[in-house]
């Protein structure tokens, strides 16, 4: 059995993630939207919990990311905060909460600060939202970046392709990371770009550049937690990994259950008072 070396006990924050990269510790990073699943990753160890909108997906069965609102993030963030003792905890501002109005993106912001107790937040883009981003962090509230393959713009580009493998757009990605770097982002998100691109941003960057579908040359790593548990099972790009077939095991013991209850085996003499 691998030893977990993180130390379960130091509270992480953003400093300390800044820390993990000066010294080349990678950051672990994984999905939860409720309080029991919280609680077992951040007993386990993790660094960072995301509550991402992912939670559309793997929660309410969306296509995409886009219909989940302000509103249900919040929910999802508070219960996972009831579970977390360690991890720095970043909510996902969902679609349409930060794009178009500064005033707009620090109101979400901060709701999800002051209704969830989460301690940062997380958008998506580069200098499209510069000005978002700009209040968000006027009003100390931590913001982690994300770049690459953005979700919420899934209409635009009309594809989950791998991105910025055109010189062009592989040239923006690094302008824009080197951007919310300025503005005062504490650590950005790459998803799927190639991997050398990542890695350049990695070594360039001074603050923690996590990847999900690019690489290993950032200095983290993020999947979702029903990805990479093999709950979802219908989702299988390259980069993930699964580490368990938590479907499967649910489906036997599920299966058990019925059977047991059919035949009058459960519950027994001594499961009853």
């Amino acid at each position: 059995m691998a030893t977990n070396t993180t130390d379960n006990t130091r509270k992480v924050t953003t400093r300390r993630l800044a820390e993990m990269k000066q010294r080349g510790e990678k950051i672990s990073m994984l999905t939860a939207y409720d309080y029991s699943s919280a609680k077992i990753l951040d007993g386990a160890g993790i660094d960072v919990i995301l509550v991402g909108d992912s939670a559309s997906n793997v929660m309410a069965g969306n296509v995409t990311t886009l219909p989940i609102t302000l509103d249900q993030m919040i929910y999802h963030g508070k219960s996972v905060m009831k579970g977390v003792n360690r991890a720095l905890v970043v909510v996902d501002l969902p679609f349409g909460s930060y794009q178009g109005n500064p005033m707009e993106a620090l109101a979400s912001a901060v709701r999800i600060m002051k209704e969830s107790h989460a301690e940062a937040v997380k958008l998506e883009g580069g200098s499209e939202i510069r000005e978002s981003v700009e209040r968000i962090l006027s009003a100390g509230i931590p913001v982690m970046g994300h770049l690459g393959l953005t979700p919420q713009s899934i209409n635009k580009f009309g594809t989950y392709n791998v991105r910025a493998r055109r010189e062009e757009e592989a040239r923006k990605l690094i302008e824009d990371a080197r951007l919310l770097e300025e503005l005062g982002c504490f650590a950005v998100v790459l998803e799927k770009i190639p991997a050398e691109l990542a890695s350049r941003v990695a070594q360039e960057l001074t603050i923690p550049v996590i990847g999900i579908g690019a690489g290993g040359g950032c200095d983290g790593q993020v999947l979702v937690m029903h990805d990479m548990l093999g709950i979802n099972q219908g989702f299988s790009p390259r980069f993930l990994r699964r580490y368990a077939d938590v479907a499967g095991i649910m489906t036997e013991a599920v299966s058990r259950y019925i059977e047991d209850v059919k035949s009058g085996d459960f519950p027994n003499e001594s499961e009853s008072y």
